[in-house]
């Protein structure tokens, strides 16, 4: 159903408007520091099933929950001195814990995709932040675009995917960090890597003082423990082809580094330029209607993340 998408503004009337809206059951795209999320009552079954539907999502693609502190995450998921310990170094911020769901949280099932885990953040950015106290609950809320496609970094990305098919989409501008968070689980104890994101995995090890570990290989594909861990994912309509030196025939180069392109990633090799480039950059590149072509960027630090995106974008689909 065709609906009008009003674009906001963060100052307080628009945000009132939009906490509104999500009382109301509806849908609001909002801003993070990482990408802008499509954001629901995470306690209203029928709104979270909304974004499902608006998105084309996979129903077994469990959904984060936002918050605006750890008193309020703690209200929904049961942390392990681990996670309260990552929370408390690095929320408000890009990192999501899944950890153990609350039975008396009240978050409706069809925001974990009915498993016994939650995902949970506190997002960093200022206009999130108000837009949760204003609301006072939590939202969920995955990236704002049509599923499986490039992630929006800006309100003009919103609305280009779902002008019309969402009550509003609050502008604050693009986003800071540019990928997704970065998404730690447990299995058997031990912290492990379900989704590398705007926080290196080496500063988490580093923060617990042990490694962080891969996922088990054997995880079932059809229930994802975290968003994200699709095969295929963050995909341009065009074809991908990674680690390019030189563009072939017909393609859009996206450069880094040494290697040029018709645009780039990032000139000096900057990682973090990289990252926060990233998605729109692919949304330009995707514009032109030709292949694209992306050099290669090192698996360091954020480099692990956007390899990830990257990867997930090639896949067959």
């Amino acid at each position: 159903m065709q609906v009008e998408t009003r674009l906001l503004t963060p100052e307080a009337e628009h945000l009132a408007y939009a906490a509104m809206r999500l009382a109301q059951g509806h849908l609001v795209a909002m801003p993070t520091e990482t990408v802008y999320g499509l954001a629901a009552n995470a306690r209203n079954a029928d709104a979270v099933a909304r974004i499902y539907e608006v998105k084309g999502r996979p129903s077994f693609n469990p959904l984060i929950v936002h918050a605006p502190d750890l008193p309020t995450a703690e209200t929904i998921g049961i942390f392990n001195n681990q996670a309260k310990q990552l929370a408390t170094t690095f929320w408000p911020g890009a990192l999501t814990l899944v950890v153990p769901l609350l039975p008396e949280s009240g978050i409706a099932s069809i925001v974990t995709a009915g498993l016994d885990t939650i995902a949970i953040r506190v997002p960093a950015h200022p206009v999130a932040q108000d837009l949760l106290h204003a609301f006072g609950g939590v939202v969920a809320a995955p990236s704002a675009n049509l599923s499986g496609r490039i992630s929006p970094t800006t309100a003009a990305h919103v609305m280009g995917g779902l002008d019309g098919k969402i009550a509003a989409v609050i502008d604050a501008g693009p986003c800071e960090v540019g990928v997704e968070s970065t998404i730690i689980g447990w299995q058997a104890g031990r912290p492990v890597l379900l989704r590398p994101g705007g926080i290196p995995i080496e500063a988490i090890s580093d923060s617990l003082g042990q490694a962080v570990t891969l996922p088990a290989a054997n995880m079932d594909p059809s229930r994802p423990a975290a968003p994200g861990m699709l095969s295929s994912h963050y995909a341009p309509q065009a074809s991908v082809r990674l680690n390019a030196k030189a563009a072939e025939d017909g393609e859009f180069l996206i450069g880094f580094g040494a290697v040029t392109g018709d645009i780039t990633l990032s000139a000096t090799g900057d990682m973090v330029e990289a990252a926060a480039k990233l998605f729109d950059t692919l949304h330009r590149a995707d514009e032109t209607g030709r292949p694209i072509a992306i050099a290669a960027v090192p698996s360091n630090g954020l480099g692990r993340a956007i390899n990830d995106r990257l990867r997930r974008a090639a896949a067959p689909r």
